[in-house]
């Protein structure tokens, strides 16, 4: 069912029930209320024949027939009828010659039990009253049809059904208009995102002037096309970075080999081309088993192994891995006041990540350092571990620091050093999907911090 068909019957089901139940209230208590005027007027007239009835010496029957026929003018087919107490009639009056009520004995009955009885004859309303004093003791029974209340009535009941029929039909209609309206933005901003490809991502939502719901949803979708932009930019960058560096070494492989099988040569040439060959698949090996690291890290943590993961046995590892890669690296390690508890020195991730993504810190710091070496500090701080990366290296220029992390990017005068500029990119990646945070201050000449945040596994 459409949006806009849902908020139109919502709202005209909510105004359908408010108008009912205010309908239905103003009838209810009209209705009382005239049923109760009627009751009270009829007893009035009961208690008033009673009292009469009491003074036959000054009142005959005729007269008081006169008196009943004068009274109530609203009320039609009045009935005015007194029974003593052995249920005898004694007094009779009608408007109409033939009309005389049949009243049960068991109304009798219940009038000198409770005194006062409401009950129905036919159309007409009545009331039975009890009346007792030291001479006499007499039921009076007065009934009437009360026309113009109930026309009144039904003239309410025609109005208030009207103005039922016709909110709701105003309240469904004006649903639909104004749920129409509502909706526009949204329909607005569909068509704009319809038109928005892969290739026109620079394209944005109009978010309007008004400070509303619309508006807000118009900035957070320009907010994804931003990433998404910028996802895809890199994405090109990484594909073409990533061509252009398997396509060296294997054109150098290429290259080398259709020299070699032009013409015949002795072994030692060849043993100088395989030589060149195997190092040039070599390369290619280290490059292709980074990318695969690179786009491990690139995916989910839901997809990842993850465990507890002790942060200082990864810190007591770095050492003897980083010597293994070059013997000329050394790593110097460093702890801050470390908590008693083990707990506290625990983080929730993937260890083999963990340990690759500061590795690669670590590898670079000894790298682009004239000693070779890199001091690696573990510290603990409110919730988290800070690991700190420092060397006294060449440094990297502030207007490089912003695109350290990107995929392939390798600072101007780090170019003699080899490597394929992935690695702080893998490791920022790597600290990210551990909900971590790393952070760099360098100056050139001077060397380089990196820190890494990693949030603790106690909290």
């Amino acid at each position: 069912m459409p949006v806009r068909l849902r908020i139109t019957l919502l709202f005209g089901s909510i105004v359908l029930l408010i108008l009912l139940f205010v309908c239905g209230s103003v009838y209810y208590f009209s209705k009382t209320e005239r049923t109760k005027d009627i009751r009270l007027r009829l007893e009035n007239r009961a208690i008033t024949r009673a009292r009469l009835l009491r003074h036959p010496n000054l009142f005959d029957q005729n007269q008081l027939r006169i008196i009943d026929s004068s009274t109530m003018m609203s009320l039609k087919d009045k009935t005015l009828q007194a029974y003593n107490y052995l249920g005898e009639k004694v007094y009779s009056y009608s408007e109409e010659l033939e009309d005389t009520l049949t009243v049960d004995n068991s109304i009798l009955d219940d009038a000198r039990v409770k005194g006062t009885v409401y009950f129905r004859i036919g159309k007409k309303e009545a009331v039975a009253y009890h009346y007792v004093d030291e001479n006499m003791r007499v039921v009076v029974v007065a009934a009437a049809y009360d026309e113009m209340g109930l026309n009144k009535l039904q003239q309410l009941r025609n109005i208030l059904l009207l103005s039922f029929l016709t909110g709701t039909i105003i309240a469904f209609a004006g649903g639909y208009f104004f749920s129409g309206r509502l909706l526009q933005p949204i329909k607005k901003i569909a068509d704009d995102i319809n038109e928005i490809s892969a290739q026109e991502l620079n394209r944005r939502i109009q978010a309007g002037k008004v400070n509303d719901e619309w508006q807000y949803l118009s900035e957070t979708l320009n907010q994804l096309l931003n990433r998404l932009q910028e996802s895809f930019d890199m994405q090109r960058r990484f594909i073409a970075n990533a061509s252009h560096e398997l396509s060296t070494p294997l054109t150098s492989i290429s290259s080398q080999l259709e020299v070699a099988l032009q013409k015949e040569r002795e072994a030692g040439s060849y043993r100088e081309v395989m030589k060149s060959v195997y190092q040039d698949v070599r390369h290619l090996g280290k490059l292709t088993q980074t990318l695969l690291e690179f786009a491990q890290a690139s995916g989910n943590a839901g997809g990842l192994a993850i465990e507890p993961v002790r942060i200082d046995e990864i810190i007591l590892a770095l050492p003897a891995d980083v010597n293994k890669l070059n013997p000329d690296y050394t790593v110097s390690l460093g702890f801050g006041d470390m908590p008693p508890e083990e707990e506290a020195l625990i983080v929730y991730g993937n260890a083999a990540l963990l340990f690759l993504a500061v590795r690669n810190i670590v590898v670079n710091a000894c790298k682009y350092s004239s000693d070779h070496k890199a001091m690696v500090r573990l510290d603990t701080a409110d919730h988290e571990m800070v690991i700190s990366v420092e060397d006294r290296g060449i440094g990297i220029p502030e207007h490089e620091l912003k695109y350290i992390f990107q995929p392939f990017y390798r600072v101007d005068h780090a170019g003699s050093t080899g490597g394929f500029g992935l690695g702080l990119s893998l490791a920022h990646r790597i600290i990210k999907l551990h909900k971590g945070n790393i952070t760099v201050q360098s100056s050139p000449g001077e060397g380089t911090l990196f820190c890494i945040q990693l949030p603790s596994a106690k909290f």
